[in-house]
């Protein structure tokens, strides 16, 4: 099939004044030579309808494009003119295209209904109209993409006869070039593994950064709804609301030590004890008088007339009952002051207090704060449902005897155990074989089941590396980030797709040990906590000091060691102690270790790292105060 030509039209008026950075018209142009199509002309102009018909007139009749791709003005800013220019230029309308993009990104976010995207042809060229944010252009793009190819080829007669494949997918009917493969059947795929000895040698993805695939992944993991759940149950969860005390606390002035109520005017001397005294949850007698003083204990209501509480410290016992039981005097030998250990009405929460903030991540100490409120049904942020699976044909599970050439599933049991152990509990999705149909079939189980679905395996270069393949060919997913300049985990695999109008993110994580469970602290609980409402999703870093005795080589990626992580009494810096061998199938390695200590990239000028050399950790356990005792396996 001979390479599309495409025209990729920015409008937008300050991009086209050089005041900003025209980054929608440079991810359009990516997106479309990553699917092999050919960039014939780039222009950017501003939002004026008459140069923006001029120019889709010039680029469909003079033939320089087969495909126009427009990106800004589709809002409803007054300036925002680009439907109605292209309007004026169409031949005949798109309505399929355009109900792609909109339903697809309904799914996304409600504000969808806002966008006012055209689409149509002109003589043999197709124009659409795209979103002009980043974040949309890549989301709409990704919705229309299975049938742009197949639209140019129908417009310009360049269709070929289907597959004996896409024949049975269609039943037989070979009426499209390009089968929709979602269609097809739920066990059903279109990739073909093709020939071992003409696979790709080299990977196509670019290498990023580590946090330039971080923003990815929060950029297309946005905050879910908010539920309502018993206070008991909101431990870890992110509040949706304020909560606002109802009355104050303490709700009465309370005694703050164990003493007596006294008047201050009375000073030193000899008292009166009246009564039963003044105890937490108990009633008051009456009203203090001069002469007399009333037993309190820690918490108890402060009686009428009573202005300061005396510690039984500051007392003598003077006289008592016959039985010696009861006290019917006692000495006051420290004159009080007005106010001393009694707490005001309030004092610790007002009524009306705004306790807790939108936002809070719920701990011990909120729930407790809640329980003294006593708001017992709170709003939170839903969390992601999450579901992990597996892929491999050598894989069995931990209790079965091994067959020869297999090995047990450890992944799937380190990554159920790491999400339940920071609160977010997933779902078992099984084991997929490494063969298209038994891989769609199981990722769209999966997929139903979850927000997020995190696969281990099946990312690398091998003939049986199919994941990045059934996900984009049979599920029309976009893939965001293939490659990150790090290690382990280099292959790791960002992805967001639809799947029965609803958006759904897949992490495909190595299917090494080490990689898969360092990757997860890095990308799948940080997008866990972004979609649960979390403000700082990542993990905590800290100052470490490495304890190696020789020098350390650096790798040319940049490096996440297993360390233990201890502090010394009054050291700020924690000591860093490898976890012994560091390859990425040493899943020991991980056994004890509560820190990632950041290992920079190999320059000319630094090859290795000295003894003793500070760096940054990230924490994933429990931190100790002193080194605890480790034995290598």
């Amino acid at each position: 099939m001979s390479s599309i030509r495409v025209g990729v039209l920015t409008v937008s008026d300050r991009c086209s004044r050089g005041e900003a950075e025209d980054t929608s018209g440079d991810l359009l142009v990516q997106l479309s030579e990553a699917d092999g199509m050919r960039l014939a002309q780039r222009s950017c102009v501003p939002d004026d309808s008459e140069t923006i018909s001029q120019l889709l007139r010039t680029w469909a009749d003079t033939g320089l494009a087969d495909l126009i791709l427009t990106t800004g003005g589709t809002g409803f800013s007054p300036r925002d003119v680009t439907p109605e220019a292209t309007h004026c230029v169409l031949d005949r309308s798109a309505p399929g295209l355009v109900h792609a993009m909109l339903s697809g990104s309904l799914g996304v976010t409600p504000l969808a209904a806002l966008a006012r995207p055209a689409a149509g042809i002109r003589k043999k060229t197709i124009i659409v109209n795209f979103p002009g944010s980043k974040k949309a252009v890549e989301e709409c793009y990704g919705f229309v993409k299975p049938s742009l190819r197949h639209a140019v080829d129908v417009l310009q007669d360049k269709t070929k006869p289907v597959s004996a494949t896409h024949k049975a997918l269609q039943g037989g009917k070979a009426s499209h070039g390009h089968v929709c493969p979602h269609q097809a059947g739920d066990k059903e795929s279109i990739v073909d593994m093709g020939s071992i000895a003409g696979r790709p040698r080299t990977s196509q993805w670019p290498m990023i950064t580590v946090e330039e695939a971080q923003e990815i992944v929060f950029d297309h993991c946005q905050i879910l709804a908010h539920e309502e759940v018993d206070y008991k149950n909101a431990l870890g969860r992110v509040m949706y609301k304020d909560i606002v005390a109802k009355d104050p606390l303490p709700p009465f002035p309370a005694s703050i030590k164990d003493g007596y109520a006294v008047l201050v005017k009375d000073g030193c001397g000899v008292r009166k004890v009246r009564g039963m005294g003044s105890v937490a949850g108990g009633a008051l007698d009456g009203k203090i008088i001069h002469g007399e003083v009333l037993r309190i204990n820690t918490g108890a209501p402060v009686p009428h007339g009573a202005d300061a509480v005396v510690q039984v410290e500051d007392t003598l016992l003077v006289k008592a009952s016959a039985d010696g039981r009861t006290e019917l005097e006692v000495d006051i030998v420290k004159a009080p002051v007005e106010g001393q250990d009694i707490r005001p009405v309030g004092c610790d929460i007002a009524e009306g207090e705004t306790v807790l903030v939108k936002g809070s991540v719920m701990g011990p100490g909120e729930i407790g704060l809640l329980a003294a409120v006593g708001v017992t049904e709170v709003e939170v942020v839903k969390q992601p449902r999450v579901a992990i699976m597996s892929t491999g044909n050598e894989l069995q599970e931990p209790g079965e005897t091994l067959r020869p050439g297999h090995i047990r599933d450890s992944n799937k049991a380190t990554l159920l155990a790491l999400l339940a152990n920071a609160g977010f509990p997933a779902i078992d999705a099984g084991t997929a074989k490494d063969d298209p149909p038994s891989l769609l079939s199981a990722l769209k189980r999966a997929m139903t089941r979850s927000d997020i679905l995190v696969t281990t395996g099946g990312v690398s270069m091998g003939d049986r590396d199919l994941l990045r393949q059934v996900l984009v060919n049979d599920l029309q997913a976009t893939i965001h980030f293939a490659r990150v300049c790090m290690k382990p985990g280099k292959p790791t695999t960002f992805a967001t797709c639809n799947l029965n109008g609803q958006k759904k993110v897949v992490i495909g994580l190595p299917g090494n040990p080490v990689s898969a469970t360092v990757t997860c602290h890095l990308y799948v609980l940080p997008a866990c906590r972004k979609m649960a409402g979390y403000a700082n999703p990542l993990p905590a870093k800290v100052r470490a000091k490495l304890t190696n005795n020789s020098p350390i080589s650096l790798d040319l990626r940049p490096e996440y060691q297993r360390v233990i992580l201890s502090w010394s009494p009054g050291c700020a810096v924690a000591s860093a102690v490898s976890t012994g061998g560091q390859a990425s199938s040493r899943l020991a390695s991980l056994a004890n270790a509560n820190g990632l200590v950041m290992l920079p990239g190999r320059t000319e000028d630094m090859a290795d790292l000295q003894p003793g050399v500070e760096l940054d950790a990230l924490v994933i356990g429990p931190l100790y105060s002193q080194n605890p005792v480790h034995t290598t396996v």
